[in-house]
C-alpha cells in the first residue's frame, strides 16, 4: 500500500511538473489518431497504403522527446500511460454518445430529411471499431516505450548536451518509434481487417515513420527551445530533485 501511494503521488508531482498545455496536447493527438485511423488515403500506389492518423502520430514522439529531455524516460512513459488511459475514457464517451438518438447536422438529404444511412456511418466513426481502438492503444504503448529508450541511448552517445545532440536523438528514436509504432497497427489490424498485404503493411511502416520525420525535422528547432526554456526557468524542480 505504502508503495503504491508513493507511485500516485510521483505521478502527481510529475503532472504538477509538466505545463498543462503540452499534456492537453499529446491527449488531443492521440484523440485525433484514432479517430483518422478509420479513414485510408486512396490514389497511392499498390504497394503503399497508408491510413490519415500519421498526420497527427509525429505529434506524441515530439511530446515525449521534449519530456525524456527534461525529465527522463521513466516520466516519459508515465505520461504516455496517463495519456492514453485518458484517451480510453475519451473513447468510451464517444462510444456511449453514438449510442444517443438523434442525427448528426451533416446527415441531412436534399429534402431535409435525416438519411439514416449516412446517420449511422458517422456513429460508426465516432463509436469505433474495438480492433482500431485496441490496435493503436498496443502500438502507442509499445512505440513510446521503445521511442523514449532509444532517445536516452542515443543521447549517452554525445558528449554535449546541445542542440546537435538533441537533434540526433530526438530524430534517430522518432523514427525507430515511428517505424515501430506503424508495423505494430498494420500487422494488428490493417493486414487482418483492412485488407493490407505483409508488404503493404512494411512499406506503410517505413514510409509512414519518413513522413512523420519530417515534422520531427522541421520541429525540432522548436521543441529544443521548449527544453530550454525549462532548464532556464527550472520547470520541474520538484520532481527532478526527488525522482530523478
Amino acid at each position: 500500500m505504502a508503495s503504491i501511494k508513493a507511485r500516485i503521488r510521483e505521478i502527481s508531482t510529475l503532472l504538477h511538473s509538466i505545463p498543462s498545455w503540452l499534456l492537453a496536447f499529446f491527449v488531443a493527438s492521440l484523440i485525433a489518431m484514432n479517430l483518422l485511423a478509420n479513414k485510408s488515403i486512396n490514389g497511392l500506389p499498390s504497394w503503399l497504403a497508408l491510413d490519415s492518423g500519421f498526420i497527427f502520430s509525429w505529434v506524441a514522439f515530439a511530446v515525449m522527446d521534449i519530456i525524456v529531455k527534461r525529465f527522463g524516460a521513466k516520466a516519459a512513459n508515465i505520461v504516455s500511460f496517463v495519456a492514453i488511459t485518458l484517451n480510453l475514457f475519451v473513447v468510451l464517451l464517444f462510444f456511449a454518445a453514438s449510442k444517443i438518438p438523434g442525427d448528426w447536422s451533416t446527415c441531412y438529404g436534399p429534402d431535409g430529411m435525416p438519411v439514416p444511412e449516412l446517420n449511422e456511418a458517422v456513429n460508426s466513426i465516432f463509436c469505433g471499431s474495438w480492433f482500431v481502438v485496441f490496435g493503436s492503444t498496443l502500438a502507442i504503448i509499445i512505440s513510446t516505450m521503445f521511442n523514449n529508450f532509444m532517445n536516452v541511448t542515443i543521447g549517452k552517445l554525445f558528449e554535449k548536451s546541445n542542440f546537435k545532440a538533441y537533434a540526433a536523438r530526438s530524430i534517430v528514436s522518432t523514427f525507430l518509434g515511428q517505424f515501430v509504432d506503424n508495423m505494430v497497427f498494420a500487422f494488428v489490424v490493417s493486414v487482418h481487417f483492412f485488407g493490407w498485404t505483409p508488404l503493404q503493411a512494411v512499406t506503410c511502416s517505413i514510409t509512414g515513420g519518413i513522413a512523420e520525420l519530417l515534422f520531427e525535422v522541421i520541429l525540432s528547432p522548436f521543441c529544443y527551445k521548449v527544453v530550454l526554456a525549462w532548464e532556464r526557468d527550472n520547470v520541474g524542480k520538484e520532481y527532478i530533485e526527488k525522482y530523478c
